[in-house]
């Protein structure tokens, strides 16, 4: 598959980790995405792809792209045998200022572009890419794009600052200290939370130590999982072990089994970076 990335301009590089281009066969039909502190958004060049959020969601199929806000749960992607896509990695805040409703209400629930953006103006954006001469200009025409649609929040330099608080703990942090550090009622940095982000401080902070954890696994060695849970700030294995079902709907060892599996099936492929195969 070819994968090119960039780091977009201010004033949207303090809400995107990058922009991406994304073209050719996957490694296996079906994916498994665990969740991570950050949002996605997708504009889909190719075929239609499919998107299962969880078992009480039903799967759907996204033909014009979908934007899917900071994720609390794994995630199945399907996909056809050739894929071509741009998209964004948003930070957890980031898709807050491009979002014609409150966060809570897409959380784990993925939308159409459609759905955000309306019609004609993703319709115009996808006729622009359709003609782009190459990756490196249609990550132009994207964040141009997103650079004209970008508009203030309110509540975003609070939640923005409190993240990355959390973030810079791996999630380690006293939920009650960062209401007060921020001069706010835990009641308001929630719901604040809740409108940008999806959901609350606390939850965003498990969300991050899961993801140290997640980073912290070689599955090209042998893993001492009660040692990892310890570096990744749980107090035992057995807390480790429920938030990692909470957030996978697998055990680790069967997580580290399908980890393995992509590794030897599709060594150094650009998709190996904490995707599993579903099939």
């Amino acid at each position: 598959m070819e994968y090119v990335s960039r780091v977009p301009r201010p004033p949207l590089d303090g809400l995107i980790d990058d922009l991406y281009y994304l073209e050719g066969a996957p490694p296996y039909p079906r994916l498994t995405l665990p969740p991570m502190p950050g949002a996605v958004l997708i504009v889909n060049l190719g075929a239609p792809f499919r998107i299962r959020a969880g078992t009480d969601i039903a799967a759907a199929d996204y033909a014009d792209g979908v934007v899917i806000t900071t994720p609390t749960r794994a995630m199945e992607f399907s996909y056809p045998p050739g894929t071509r896509s741009v998209g964004v990695h948003f930070k957890p805040w980031g898709p807050a200022p491009f979002l014609p409703m409150p966060a809570a209400e897409l959380c784990d629930r993925p939308v159409t572009l459609e759905d955000v953006w309306g019609r004609s103006t993703v319709a115009a954006l996808r006729d622009r890419l359709a003609t782009a001469a190459g990756p490196h200009e249609m990550l132009t025409l994207l964040e141009d794009q997103l650079m004209r649609l970008v508009c203030e929040t309110a509540g975003l330099g609070l939640v923005r600052h409190t993240s990355s608080v959390i973030a810079a703990a791996t999630g380690a942090v006293a939920i009650g200290d960062l209401s007060v550090a921020a001069g706010v009622s835990s009641t308001h940095l929630a719901q604040r939370f809740k409108e940008i982000i999806g959901f609350t401080p606390k939850r965003l902070a498990r969300t991050y130590r899961f993801a140290a954890a997640v980073r912290a696994i070689d599955p090209a060695g042998p893993v001492d999982w009660l040692e990892l849970a310890g570096r990744a700030g749980y107090y035992d294995q057995a807390h480790f072990g429920h938030d990692f079902r909470t957030f996978t709907g697998l055990t680790p060892t069967r997580y580290l089994d399908l980890r393995r599996r992509f590794l030897r099936e599709h060594p150094g492929h650009v998709l190996d970076v904490g995707l599993l195969p579903a099939d």
